[in-house]
Formats: C-alpha cells, sequence, structure tokens
C-alpha cells in the first residue's frame, strides 16, 4: 500500500471521528455532520480501494494518464467544493436578509420625532447620515416647510454616528431612525423607505447630509411626480452644475450613466446621484438590497419594473463640514460596477 493511500486512511479516519466528536449537544447540524461523513467515508473508500474511481477516471477520459485516478478525485473534489461554496453563499445571504429586516424593523419602531405623525398625503425627506452634527445644522433650517401646498417632513437615518447627528435632527424638528452601526447609504435609504411605507406617505424624497444637495431644488423635483408624469426623478449634475472635486469621479459619472442607460434602456446622464424623488407606492415593489452604492441599484431596479424614469438639472456643491466616505477612485469605481451588474444580473 502506497504512502498516499496510508495518508487518505488517516486522513479519513481522523475526519470521521472529529466530526462525531465536534457535532454534538448544541453545535448538532444534521447538513454539516452528514456532508463530514459523506467525505470521510468517499476518503476511506477511495484509499483502500482505487479501484472505486476507475469509472469516474474512464468517464473524464483520465485513463491514458499515469495518474488517472488522481486527476479524476481532484476534478470531484473541486466540483463538490463548488456546490458547498453555493450552499454556504445562498446560507449567509439568507442571514444577511433576515439581519437587515431584523435592523430595519428595530430602527423603524424605534423612531423619534414630533408627536404628530407625518401627513400621508404630504412629502418626507430621508436624509442618511453618518456623523453630520455639523452639515444638518446648516441644512435643516433650509428645507422648505411646504411645496406646492404639500406638507414636507424630514426623517433623518442616523447610519451610527457617534456625533450629535441624533441630537441636532430632532432640535430642527425631524424624525430620527436610528441604527448603532454603520451599514451605509443603501441600508440606511431602505430604513428611510420603510418609514414612508408605514406612514402610507404618498410622495417621497432623498437627499443627503453633506450639504451638496441644494433645498431648492427639491420643487422641481418633485413636481413631475406630484403631476403623475414620473415615478422617479433624478436630480442630475451633468443636466445641471456641481462643483467639481474629482475630475476622474466625473468622468466616471459619465461612462457609468451610459453603462446604465445601455443595460436599461432608460436615458441616464447622472447615475451616481443619490438625490431623488418618487411615488411611494411604485418605489415600495422593489427589490433593493445593496449597503451602499445604492443610487444605481434604484435606477435598475426602476427599470426593470417598468417605472417612469425622468431627470431634472441640479445644482451640487461641494461638500460643506467633514470629508468624504466614498473612498479612492479605483475602489469607488469597482464597487460602483460591482452593484451595477448584480442588480442587473438577478
Amino acid at each position: 500500500m502506497s504512502n498516499l493511500r496510508i495518508l487518505g486512511i488517516v486522513l479519513g479516519i481522523a475526519l470521521f471521528g472529529c466530526a462525531l466528536a465536534y457535532f454534538r449537544g448544541p453545535r448538532w447540524s444534521r447538513g454539516s455532520f452528514v456532508a463530514a461523513i459523506f467525505a470521510a467515508t468517499a476518503l476511506l473508500v477511495v484509499s483502500i480501494d482505487p479501484s472505486s474511481v476507475n469509472g469516474l477516471r474512464d468517464l473524464l477520459a483520465f485513463g491514458e494518464f499515469e495518474y488517472g485516478r488522481v486527476f479524476a478525485i481532484l476534478v470531484m473534489s473541486i466540483v463538490v467544493l463548488f456546490f458547498l461554496l453555493f450552499y454556504t453563499k445562498l446560507k449567509v445571504d439568507l442571514l444577511a436578509l433576515l439581519l437587515d429586516r431584523y435592523i430595519r424593523a428595530d430602527a423603524l419602531r424605534a423612531t423619534e420625532g414630533p408627536a404628530a405623525g407625518p401627513d400621508p398625503d404630504g412629502i418626507v425627506v430621508i436624509i442618511p447620515a453618518l456623523n453630520e452634527a455639523d452639515n444638518l445644522r446648516i441644512l435643516l433650517p433650509r428645507i422648505p416647510k411646504s411645496i406646492a401646498g404639500l406638507p414636507v417632513s424630514v426623517l433623518v437615518v442616523d447610519d451610527g454616528s457617534s456625533d450629535g447627528t441624533r441630537d441636532v435632527a430632532l432640535q430642527n424638528g425631524a424624525w430620527v431612525a436610528r441604527v448603532p452601526i454603520n451599514r451605509g447609504q443603501g441600508a440606511a435609504s431602505r430604513i428611510g423607505y420603510g418609514f414612508l411605507k408605514s406612514h402610507r406617505i404618498r410622495y417621497g424624497v432623498t437627499m443627503d447630509a453633506d450639504n451638496q444637495h441644494q433645498p431648492s431644488d427639491i420643487a422641481p423635483m418633485i413636481e413631475p411626480v406630484v403631476a403623475g408624469n414620473s415615478d422617479l426623478v433624478i436630480g442630475s449634475r451633468i443636466l445641471g452644475t456641481a462643483e467639481r472635486e474629482s475630475r476622474m469621479r466625473f468622468l466616471g459619472v459619465i461612462m457609468f450613466s451610459r453603462l446604465v442607460s445601455l443595460l436599461t434602456g432608460v436615458r441616464i446622464t447622472d447615475c451616481s446621484s443619490g438625490f431623488k424623488a418618487f411615488n411611494v407606492e411604485k418605489m415600495s415593489g422593489l427589490d433593493l438590497r445593496q449597503d451602499q452604492f445604492q443610487s444605481s441599484e434604484v435606477l435598475i431596479a426602476a427599470a426593470k419594473k417598468g417605472l417612469r424614469i425622468s431627470e431634472v438639472p441640479v445644482h451640487i456643491s461641494r461638500r460643506g463640514h467633514g470629508v468624504s466616505r466614498k473612498g479612492g477612485n479605483v475602489s469607488y469605481a469597482l464597487f460602483f460596477l460591482k452593484a451595477v451588474a448584480k442588480t442587473w444580473w438577478r
């Protein structure tokens, strides 16, 4: 018996023993135990009787090679590992989905704000914020109290801030939904969408907390939605103006917008704009999962659902206080492309 077969027998017995010892008591998992026992049994059978894999070897046409059996076992092992990886990813994705639902529900239950709820026939502005107290002190008082005769309320989603973001928002009459850890703009926006849906709000707006978006642009953005001409309106810096901080990122916006336009069949000039107005009922039907880079996800998901999408020119200013958390140009582009691809594919 060769040393390789002896090693296989030893490893098989060891795996068998480890499975029996580990999956006991509270760590019992039927699926994992069966998988471990199956792997140990297969290893023992192949090591004791190598001819048991002759059929697989011949099926894969490895019979003419000196180590044909080994090649056949390696191929089968890779296939099994692939399916195990796929199964694990499904489990992880399910756990992530359940965790996301729990965090959103918990944040909505603990929402703070005015005693009277927002007017269902009005407009609610969602502002995801992470350590933006200094910017919110300037931004919140500038948001109009009414637009086209419709009352305007504000929901600040405090995405794990460690400064006075929550206090500043409450002092300015905004609603606050807070999560204890930073999860990203997309995850925070989903909490906002849930707030709008639970209060049966008709019209919604999302904008950044860093004073780059101008409250004066909300009115022309929401007008097509209120008029029933659009379901989703994007505030475009390309159609309007922007105080550019990075020429590379500006060019990236143009390139990715052309890609999103190609994938959706809808002409988009600013696919990374988080400044948007929408019909809440139509938006509530979208399958949104991205914790970051959610602007492109919203566009692609809306286009797939057949929502009427349009753009209006807006002005984007430089950030008021603090620094951007979007990362470098290369990493931003890669993650943005990943979000586009995942949303388009599902």
